[in-house]
């Protein structure tokens, strides 16, 4: 019996990804599991995409959680590319499929504008503090860094507002590279000191 209640359970957890899928709406599955959402085949800088990174990192550590969703194109909307161009609209319906879920804020960055949404509900604290601001195009970097801005923004309106870093997730990613690069070199010069070693008495016959 508690064999055949295992098998049923893990069958149940095979189709739950076949239906979060069926609504189409790539966002609702990405964001399930991470919190950033990008346009399909983004041509975006590396180093913006970090900063938004670490951006929603700094903001979820100070009590503002966030998830964003980037949308380039009606594509990228999947069978909701009715709401392409309506980005409060989107926010709504998006926050609503990960309501289950995620009940805090979500941040939507369309080319022609923001949307905010709490439990796919209205922000209007969130869309007061996004009053103003561009919208940034349909260039993937030029929308991250939107969403950078908007993010900090965002965390203002709440009482959290952030450092010029990010929080510190820059200069922790800069500062594990630097560490990594010291390694990889300390690395190199003990080797070249074996090899030379090795070498000395091959040169003294």
């Amino acid at each position: 019996m508690a064999r055949r209640l295992l098998i049923l359970a893990a069958a149940g957890c095979l189709c739950f990804p076949a239906a979060a899928r069926a609504n189409g709406d790539p966002a609702s599955d990405y964001l399930l599991v991470q919190s950033v959402f990008l346009p399909f085949n983004a041509k975006l800088d590396p180093g913006v995409s970090v900063r938004l990174s670490d951006t929603v990192r700094a903001a979820d550590s100070v009590g503002y959680k966030v998830k964003v969703a980037l949308i380039g194109s009606r594509y990228d909307l999947g069978t909701a590319f009715s709401l392409y161009d309506k980005a409060q609209r989107y926010a709504e319906f998006l926050g609503l499929e990960l309501s289950f879920q995620y009940r805090d804020h979500l941040l939507v960055v369309m080319p022609n504008g923001f949307g905010v949404s709490i439990t796919g509900k209205p922000d209007p604290r969130g869309s007061k503090a996004l009053k103003g601001l561009p919208g940034p195009g349909k260039d993937a970097t030029k929308q991250a860094e939107a969403a950078t801005t908007a993010i900090r923004r965002l965390a203002a309106a709440s009482g959290h507002v952030l450092s010029a870093s990010g929080g510190g997730g820059s200069s922790q990613t800069r500062d594990r590279l630097t560490i990594a690069a010291g390694v990889t070199a300390f690395v190199a010069l003990l080797a070249a000191i074996v090899l030379f070693r090795r070498k000395r008495p091959a040169s003294a016959d």
